[in-house]
């Protein structure tokens, strides 16, 4: 059964200029239900990761200052949420469903949460709408359990994951690998391990056709024995800060291309959302329950 991790702090109270992209993670499920796609038994609602799985991703100071809401006002300002112990919370939950995935991936080959993806989070500090790197969190867990020996991340994201190839870039047993907009945000690119950068106006077949290129040349390269995949939809040509020309049904082969290389390699994948910001919230929705609808496809 695919297990798919979601709560309802999820949908965080924010001021109204912040609410509109946490508007999907209360309708995503919602449309998934009414279609069928799943039921609620495919649901489970996480606890909250423990300091010591956060710690293993993230320094003992800036846990700690984040905890105690005790971030200076530059650091609260990059990060681009005010701060507040509702919105940590928040974030300790996503942590400990992308774990959970990571368990449930071992048993049924995948497992999803509809939040997470937060690969703007460095070991010592936050950016971009990201606190804790729930990825690398989960990446650690496994690690440190001796459930996976070699973890590659495919961050597919229209922004680079920065953060996770910082926290990862004196890891051996941890492969970075980010395909972004070249000139989109971050402006300051950290090192993954492979980063693809993509041009501005990529349409469907010259982006498909790139990661079609690299990814099973990764795989083959890696030989990763668990993948971590980020599967932002802010690659599609409606979203106002893609700045990429992406179609709908191109983002659903992405996310074929990744989940069929997972299946048919039987290694085990967790899905975590990221990005989506077009303007009309039905694009967002859809394109994320594509990956979902794949999901069941392919797996069960």
């Amino acid at each position: 059964m695919l297990k798919i991790a979601w709560k309802e702090n999820y949908v965080h109270p924010l001021p109204d200029k912040h609410r509109f992209p946490m508007i999907k993670y209360e309708l995503l499920p919602q449309q998934l239900l009414y279609e069928g796609t799943v039921s609620e038994d495919n649901f489970f609602a996480p606890a909250s990761a423990s300091d010591d799985l956060i710690e293993a991703a993230h320094t003992e100071d800036y846990w700690h200052k984040l905890r105690s809401l005790q971030l200076t006002k530059s650091e609260i300002r990059k990060t681009g949420f005010p701060l507040s112990e509702s919105l940590v919370e928040r974030e300790i939950i996503i942590a400990q469903g992308t774990v959970d995935c990571a368990k449930y991936a071992l048993e049924n080959g995948v497992a999803m949460n509809i939040a997470g993806g937060t690969h703007h989070a460095f070991t010592d500090r936050g950016e971009g709408f990201c606190l804790l790197n729930d990825q690398a969190i989960a990446a650690y867990y496994l690690l440190n359990n001796k459930l996976a020996s070699k973890i590659l991340i495919i961050d597919l994201d229209v922004h680079q994951g920065n953060g996770t190839a910082e926290i990862f870039q004196n890891e051996d047993r941890v492969f970075t690998f980010s395909m972004h907009g070249e000139k989109n945000y971050p402006l300051h690119k950290e090192k993954s391990d492979l980063d693809v950068p993509v041009p501005d106006h990529t349409s469907d077949v010259a982006y498909l056709g790139t990661l079609e290129k690299h990814l099973p040349q990764l795989i083959d390269a890696v030989q990763p024995d668990f993948i971590f995949y980020q599967a932002g939809v802010d690659i599609l040509s409606t979203d106002k800060l893609g700045r990429l020309k992406v179609s709908i049904d191109g983002c659903k082969s992405r996310d074929r291309l990744v989940l069929e290389a997972s299946h048919q390699n039987k290694i085990p994948v967790v899905v975590t959302m990221g990005g989506g910001y077009s303007e009309e919230i039905k694009f967002i929705v859809e394109a994320h329950a594509n990956t979902y609808r794949l999901a069941q496809e392919i797996y069960f």
